[in-house]
């Protein structure tokens, strides 16, 4: 066989990723309050896209004419949007999306109190919050008050090292080489730090902690420094044993220990950290007399538009070079402009599907959850299982019963005893945590019979599957349950 260069033909099939789907795509993940940041860039990016609000008198109008965000969305107008997608390089075969079926309101009950905008008539509470004072901050203030010139030196650098708990995580010989001074000086400067407000900061363990604010309630009398060196023996419920080393009886032990949960074990939460953000719901669900209504939270998303009267002014007369980058900006409009309709469309019938699967728990709560995967839903709308896990994350919905992230509605099943059906595991929970909240503290349940109970109800669980459940949930095993119990008491 004769070696040589030659040229061939092949056919092959691949799925190539356009920067456009790439772009839709993404959108599907964010959630609303993500996509107002998105948004805020593409508007500063390009100069064909604008507000409804930035331009009243009708000049920037939608290159697809898709329906307003100030109308419902009619079956014919969703048929609409359907052929302009479908015209425009596949689109909504692309994104696994059928709109013919949609019928839903792009507004929300939250649109009568105005546009998240410079237009909006509503108090913004969150403007008069004041910035939170920092743990640092509220310590190197202290240290100007209490000490000066080298002592003030190394209390500054002592309170670099305290971490947001409020304990001191430094060696001290460390530190006294690091700054050139003797170690007694650095330990008496840690002494005076650690009076400061809050109480107990500074320490460099849990005991130290503890110890400090004793000392300043003046209760740091010879019982109670031996219960402090001994917290292990607290945590472990042995109290014979503390009895013993403490020298007291049975009312001093309860008075100490009554003491000693008063005291905080992480001073420096009180101070710091970030403001609190409440979470914005991205749907809302509320049952009508025709059955439930599903609503795109717009409130937090800008009502964008092609200005086509703007891209023909600068058009006109503009050099090659111009108009081609000119034509680009509106493409790139037109298809933005799509893919947030797609979007919205594409949440809503995934979020009627769920709401649909789980009507139980919209009605009755979470013990009438339904085992639901992503798979069943996907089949469901005829969908792939990877376009409604990227519309279900980051989203959340509100109803009668509060606010829940999407993925919250999926959780496998726990077969039924009688094999008539299977229950939630997020049900299951539920019952777990009712009958450990519920428990005596003298009759704490263990882990095989809550699964006896649970099975006496119906259910089919195994003892693991409780200590799993039990463990997510944040309880301890019943031993710790019993200790915890035996210190409330």
């Amino acid at each position: 066989m004769a070696l040589g260069p030659r040229l061939d033909l092949r056919q092959s099939q691949s799925l190539v990723m356009t920067p456009q789907l790439q772009q839709a795509i993404k959108l599907l993940a964010l959630s609303n309050l993500e996509l107002e940041t998105y948004l805020a860039e593409a508007l500063e990016g390009n100069p064909l896209l604008d507000t409804a609000s930035a331009d009243s008198d009708g000049s920037a109008s939608d290159a697809n004419d898709s329906p307003g965000d100030d109308a419902p969305v009619t079956e014919a107008a969703a048929l609409d949007a359907d052929q302009a997608l479908a015209s425009d390089s596949g689109t909504a075969n692309d994104l696994d999306v059928d709109l013919s079926a949609d019928s839903f309101h792009h507004d929300s009950v939250s649109d009568s109190v105005g546009l998240s905008g410079s237009d909006s008539e509503g108090i913004d509470f969150d403007s008069f919050a004041g910035e939170d004072e920092t743990l640092h901050g509220h310590l190197l203030a202290q240290v100007g008050e209490r000490f000066s010139g080298l002592e003030a030196m190394i209390a500054e650098q002592l309170v670099a090292l305290i971490d947001e708990t409020g304990y001191l995580r430094a060696d001290l010989t460390e530190v006294a080489q690091r700054l050139g001074v003797p170690l007694a000086l650095v330990e008496n400067v840690l002494a005076g730090v650690q009076c400061f407000d809050p109480s107990g900061v500074a320490g460099r363990d849990l005991a130290e902690c503890i110890a400090i604010q004793a000392r300043e309630a003046d209760r740091y009398d010879p019982a109670m420094a031996c219960m402090i060196a001994h917290l292990d023996l607290v945590a472990k419920g042995a109290f014979p044993q503390l009895k013993r080393i403490c020298g007291v009886d049975d009312e001093d032990l309860a008075d100490m220990i009554r003491e000693l949960r008063n005291y905080d074990p992480k001073p420096g939460l009180k101070f710091g950290g970030d403001l609190s953000q409440a979470v914005v719901p991205d749907l809302f669900i509320r049952q009508t007399a025709k059955g439930w209504a599903v609503e795109i939270n717009s409130r937090t998303l800008p009502r964008l538009l092609v200005n086509r009267r703007y891209y023909t002014e600068l058009a006109t007369g503009a050099a090659a070079k111009s108009k081609a980058w000119l034509s680009e900006q509106l493409a790139s409009a037109n298809w933005l402009v799509r893919a947030l309709d797609q979007r919205q469309r594409t949440i809503v019938k995934v979020a009627s599907a769920i709401v649909k699967q789980q009507e139980g728990f919209f009605l009755h709560g979470v013990a009438h959850m339904r085992p639901l995967t992503l798979r069943q839903v996907a089949e469901e709308i005829g969908m792939h299982e990877s376009t409604v896990s990227r519309v279900t994350s980051n989203k959340y919905l509100s109803c009668s019963r509060g606010l829940f992230e999407l993925k919250y509605f999926f959780s496998s099943g726990i077969s039924a005893t009688d094999g008539d059906g299977a229950v939630s595991s997020e049900s299951i929970k539920s019952r777990i945590k009712a009958m450990i909240e519920a428990e005596d503290a003298k009759a704490i349940l263990s882990d095989e019979t809550i699964a006896q109970k649970l099975s006496a109800e119906g259910h089919d669980i195994a003892r693991r599957t409780v200590v799993k459940y039990r463990e997510a949930m944040g309880f301890g095993s019943s031993v710790q349950r019993r200790r915890q119990k035996a210190l409330a008491g």
